[in-house]
């Protein structure tokens, strides 16, 4: 919060910060907007509090544009509008755990139709060896934008899409409604986390070496979501994985083939992944291009080197794609080019 507030007042006008929802233990979650152009990029940091090298990125990239004068930049402030929001489970933050503070009994005070239903699936009673309940955000979005929870939806699945329980969801939900009533439509969402242990790259010049960004498009099933497509016809996985690309190509030109960190590949994505309660997915599902960034490790495993190193890999990712927005090049690649990049070896599903 300090660190945005300082990039606003420094920014000449360029940056403007808002406090777009608060969590039940009374933080306040913000965006930070800069940048004139038409097409909209929003990305979000941390929705899993120990996840927070993206938060450091975004800080960063709005620092930069705030402040830059180069032809990189004025290309970006024209042509992107960026939407950037650091840490949006501050909650989570605070406690460095994945999930939020939330107790099953404030959501039935905020919904009182909910009185005697089951718990969300998501909802957990401790998380992390904390003793305090919370959800996991990333399950807790659907794909209606206007939906009220309702008792007979309840538990439930993990295939299925999410409720809007939390205020945290809610008031990501509201910055995308709020783009989309200004702009008509966000062109993509960029979703920024940490995915735990992995392996090493198989394939490509960085074969044999530790990963350290890996990308996604959304996980809605089966032959791309097909099963979505009629209720929801904005759906596009091609852009998806054109956006994706476009990160992918930025990092690898910035860093050289064999710098560790352009070691990027594609995120574990068999053909019968479904989630629909992430946000990704939701947003994807209403005509947005959405992004997964999982970086290598989780907070607390990386050493000073390793951590700078990851920070810079998302930064240099984020950065790339903007430009690729600004200047049309995202709409010139082949999405199919996707599954080139190189695939690793797998341990848990962190997403």
């Amino acid at each position: 919060m300090a660190q945005l507030k300082r990039i606003e007042a420094t920014s000449g006008g360029r940056v403007d910060v808002e406090v777009v929802g608060q969590t039940k233990e009374g933080r306040d979650i913000h965006a930070g907007r800069v940048g004139t152009g038409d097409r909209v990029l929003m990305v979000q940091s941390a929705i899993h509090g120990n996840e927070r090298t993206g938060t450091e990125a975004l800080l960063a990239i709005l620092k930069d544009l705030a402040s830059g004068n180069d032809p990189d930049t004025t290309r970006a402030l024209e042509g992107v509008t960026l939407v950037a929001m650091p840490m949006v489970n501050p909650d989570g933050g605070e406690l460095n755990r994945r999930i939020n503070v939330v107790d099953w009994a404030d959501v039935v005070e905020d919904y009182p139709q909910l009185e005697g239903a089951p718990r969300a699936w998501y909802h957990s009673l401790r998380g992390d060896g904390i003793n305090l309940p919370g959800f996991d955000l990333n399950r807790d979005f659907n794909p209606d934008l206007d939906y009220v929870p309702q008792p007979g939806d309840l538990p439930g699945n993990q295939r299925d899409a999410g409720f809007f329980l939390s205020p945290e969801s809610r008031a990501i939900r509201d910055v995308y409604v709020d783009l989309q009533a200004e702009f008509g439509e966000v062109d993509a969402v960029v979703d920024l986390h940490h995915m735990g242990p992995c392996d090493a790259l198989t394939g490509g010049p960085q074969d044999g070496k530790p990963i350290s960004v890996s990308l996604d498009y959304p996980p809605l099933g089966v032959d791309d979501g097909a099963a979505y497509q009629q209720d929801w016809p904005l759906l596009d996985q091609d852009a998806s994985r054109r956006h994706a690309l476009a990160v992918a190509n930025g990092i690898q030109e910035a860093y050289g083939s064999q710098s560790p960190l352009a070691a990027v590949g594609r995120y574990y994505h068999p053909d019968e992944r479904e989630y629909a309660g992430q946000g990704r997915s939701a947003f994807a599902l209403n005509g947005s291009a959405t992004v997964l960034f999982e970086v290598r490790g989780q907070q607390d495993d990386l050493g000073q080197k390793l951590h700078g190193m990851l920070v810079r890999s998302v930064q240099t990712g984020v950065e790339s794609l903007i430009d690729a927005m600004a200047t049309g090049e995202v709409d010139t690649l082949d999405g199919d080019d996707f599954f080139e990049l190189p695939d690793y070896g797998w341990d848990t599903q962190a997403d």
